[in-house]
């Protein structure tokens, strides 16, 4: 009889085992500021990506992705919680600032996170790079659910002296400040690595969030930029110098997953968290960063997973943040919390030819520095500037927003203006910037 007992719980402990190994490991890469035209496998021209190029042919690339906001804080919001940004205080900031009142805002885990979700569901849990969601130790990553942290908090960090604009140091190792030589991407690629490497009894999800190509525009070998404006400078060399530095370590971190056999068992995620800005290419898209056309918002995007998804393939299914979370959660198996629900869907299967690309609605507000409004429905696009004029485009024909239709179309128009006024009652209300 005892010998049939550890039997069976040998078999238990077997299966929990093989359920764990089965589900993957999950690496979601996040750039900064990266332009949709700003990789070579979406255009760009006077430079070239080879690593993420190849990356982007390996799997599956998106023609319609979009960030949750045309700035970094939102953005991550989203990202972090699955929600649209407006749904939490910390989502309201574009983007959280350095000065005192912002300092004690931040994201807590009040609000289920990705990573608590994962951690809870049996994955061991990695934050490399840029967080932007807070400054108190209560609102670091670690205390958000993640195992692990090397990076900044601020929305910027020198790349060389890995400090913050008023020239304090801000790197940090989980929740203790640390010192360390190198350019920052460098050091980004390098840790990301050592995490890939390292012995794993769980699956694991590693959240790699680049800084590169935001500001200041440094790349490898160039001096710190101190206190001085670090929106200054730069030309197109440095920032082609920068996207080559996030193009060769990309390279180098996919090369660590081929090499130690885990490419079938690992889903890789590229994208950004908003438009591009100076020196970078939005392609066809009107406008950039902070704004709600097309360019604050559309993003490279692409995924790579052996042997489930197609190679040199592409859809056109509108995705945005949200849905990297929910596509991640769902991979994991992990359980959601029935008050805080998901704004996002789970894309895999339209990734991996089992379902049918699909309709959405999507929905953006931005308030603190450009006031606009903006929803997607199907091919539609309203949108609402900082003047309060009010236009609808059908980007399946016009995706450079030049042709107002709502003279045309006042019907579609007016309904697509009221279904977004129902979707800002379910927000919280927009706060100006301090």
């Amino acid at each position: 009889m005892v010998s049939k007992k550890i039997f069976s719980l040998q078999c238990i402990f077997f299966v929990i085992i093989l359920s764990a190994q089965t589900r993957p490991n999950i690496i979601y890469i996040m750039a900064d500021d990266l332009g949709y035209a700003d990789l070579s496998c979406y255009g760009r021209k006077d430079y070239q990506t080879p690593h993420l190029d190849r990356l982007a042919s390996q799997g599956i690339k998106f023609i319609n992705a979009y960030a949750a906001a045309p700035v970094c804080t939102p953005t991550r919001v989203a990202f972090f919680t699955g929600r649209y940004p407006a749904r939490l205080s910390v989502g309201l900031y574009e983007p959280l600032a350095d000065g005192h009142q912002d300092s004690l805002l931040g994201l807590s885990s009040e609000t289920p996170s990705i990573a608590g979700l994962l951690k809870k569901a049996g994955y061991e849990t990695y934050l490399v790079g840029k967080w932007h969601l807070g400054y108190l130790p209560q609102f670091s990553p670690i205390a958000n659910g993640f195992d692990y942290f090397f990076g900044f908090h601020s929305g910027a960090t020198d790349y060389v002296s890995h400090t913050d604009a008023g020239g304090k140091p801000d790197l940090y190792e989980n929740d203790q400040r640390v010192t360390a030589q190198g350019y920052i991407t460098e050091l980004f690629m390098g840790k990301a690595i050592e995490i890939i490497n390292k012995p794993h009894q769980k699956p694991f999800f590693l959240a790699l969030t680049f800084n590169a190509p935001h500001w200041p525009w440094q790349g490898p070998g160039d001096k710190p930029y101190g206190t001085n404006n670090w929106r200054t400078g730069g030309s197109p060399a440095i920032y082609a110098a920068m996207v080559k530095s996030l193009d060769d370590a990309v390279g180098k971190i996919v090369k660590a997953i081929d090499d130690g056999k885990l490419s079938d068992n690992t889903v890789i995620i590229f994208t950004s968290d908003n438009g591009g800005e100076r020196y970078s290419d939005n392609g066809i898209y009107k406008d950039g960063k902070m704004s709600l056309h097309e360019g604050g918002i559309r993003e490279p995007a692409f995924v790579r997973w052996p042997g489930k998804i197609k190679e040199n393939s592409s859809t056109s299914q509108v995705a945005t943040t949200m849905d990297w979370t929910a596509t991640i959660l769902a991979l994991a198996k992990a359980r959601m919390d029935p008050k805080f629900p998901l704004d996002g869907m789970d894309i895999m299967p339209v990734m991996m030819g089992k379902k049918k690309e699909t309709d959405r609605t999507l929905y953006w507000r931005i308030f603190q520095r450009t006031r606009h409004k903006a929803m997607r429905d199907g091919k539609w696009k309203y949108f609402q500037d900082e003047k309060g004029n009010e236009y609808l485009f059908d980007l399946s024909i016009d995706p450079r927003e030049d042709n107002d239709l709502k003279d045309q179309q006042p019907e579609l128009f007016n309904k697509l203006k009221n279904k977004y006024s129902e979707w800002e009652k379910t927000v919280l209300k927009p706060i100006p910037a301090t």
